[in-house]
């Protein structure tokens, strides 16, 4: 990436959720992110001096809060939802369609503002795939990358160790963390490249929006070089 910013003024959208809750604890511990907004439909439970919070129970009329939308940088966007349940057009909506008009309400908003989005281990990039999440994920990453980004990295997670005390509100992943969860700091100790800490995380995409990523598609390999400790 040609441009390094070392002062990072973040939006960040899905920190009640266990990706972005990890993320935005990250956040908040560099000091070299000076700002950071959580943008959501509901509050965080975090706090901290350097943190705004906007609530908005319809993402999709963001455009009504403008004003509260300006001066940031970087978008970090964790935000999405489960295939369980969903058929195309709704999963759709809620893992393309919103990520995408965000994204060029913030540009207009901020032109020189940097994106990392977390999608997943396995996105279709040919949008052409037999599995329905991949194909749409996969239009997701290519469409952002079209956009005019100051940079734009797409975070391919696999596996995710929670962040301590952390409860994820989907039923889905209560039970899957409940059963596995214990088992989970011995996979990222023998499987690092495989499942990854919510540190090393966080870690990698505030590295990746300062413009210190070699790649625009970061797979767990990745994300596991780029967030270790040392970076």
């Amino acid at each position: 990436m040609e441009k390094t910013v070392d002062d990072l003024k973040v939006i960040i959208f899905g920190a009640s959720g266990m990706v972005g809750a990890g993320v935005l604890n990250e956040c908040l511990k560099d000091p070299q992110v000076s700002a950071v907004l959580s943008v959501g439909r509901k509050p965080c439970g975090m706090t901290h001096p350097r943190l705004k919070e906007l609530v908005v129970p319809d993402l999709f009329n963001l455009e009504l809060f403008q004003e509260k939308l300006k001066g940031y940088n970087t978008c970090l966007f964790t935000l999405g939802a489960s295939a369980a349940g969903l058929n195309e057009a709704a999963y759709t909506k809620i893992n393309h369609d919103l990520p995408v008009q965000i994204a060029e309400l913030l540009l207009k908003l901020n032109p020189d503002l940097g994106i990392c989005y977390v999608s997943g281990m396995s996105t279709d990039s040919t949008e052409k795939g037999p599995v329905m999440w991949a194909r749409v994920k996969g239009r997701t990453e290519n469409d952002l990358l079209k956009m005019p980004f100051r940079v734009a990295v797409m975070i391919r997670l696999a596996g995710l160790q929670p962040l301590k005390g952390f409860k994820s509100s989907t039923t889905l992943y209560r039970v899957f963390y409940s059963l596995f969860g214990p088992l989970l700091p011995l996979m990222v100790l023998l499987f690092p490249t495989w499942v990854t800490t919510p540190e090393r995380l966080g870690r990698a995409m505030i590295r990746a929006a300062r413009g210190q990523s070699p790649k625009s598609l970061l797979e767990a390999k990745d994300i596991h070089e780029l967030g270790s400790a040392a970076g």
